[in-house]
């Protein structure tokens, strides 16, 4: 199996990240490459300045020489204790991707466990994500579960 340079990224990296969030949302939404990104490209350049400046995001692209082939990230975030998470510190795994040519080598496996493993190093346990259906079997694999009780308000204007 080849090997892969999983780089964790810092603010040193942030036209990278832009470019790679921009990669990753037209992927999976299927966006045609003439949509207008402009907005998600400045929304996102402020919200890694700020997720670093706080330290409150970890992000790895992977790399087959100069190719990016892979993102994942994760977002800190905290909440009121609850008998669950005492702490109320949590994590929330994001971005999420392997290019179609490199998939079923376990690159989002690593990528997913090497977030995983920041957030255990940070002492933060209680780690959720969304899962696509193409997602699920490695989330799965992983040891994730899916969660009976969340709901979501959408658009109450």
């Amino acid at each position: 199996m080849k090997e892969y340079t999983y780089r964790k990224m810092t603010i040193d990296d942030l036209d990278l990240l832009v470019s790679s969030r921009v990669m990753v949302l037209r992927a999976a939404n299927r966006l045609p490459d003439d949509t207008d990104m402009s907005e998600i490209e400045k929304q996102s350049r402020e919200y890694y300045k700020n997720a670093f400046a706080q330290d409150c995001h970890t992000a790895y692209l992977v790399f087959d020489g100069e190719r990016l082939i892979g993102a994942g990230g994760i977002s800190y975030y905290t909440v009121m204790p609850t008998c669950d998470v005492n702490t109320g510190r949590k994590a929330y795994v994001m971005n999420m991707y392997t290019d179609p040519e490199y998939r079923r080598q376990g690159i989002a496996y690593r990528t997913l466990d090497l977030l995983v493993q920041d957030s255990l190093s940070r002492g933060i346990e209680h780690i959720t994500l969304e899962a696509t259906d193409m997602g699920r079997p490695l989330y799965e694999k992983y040891g994730f579960v899916q969660m009976p009780s969340e709901m979501e308000l959408r658009n109450k204007r």
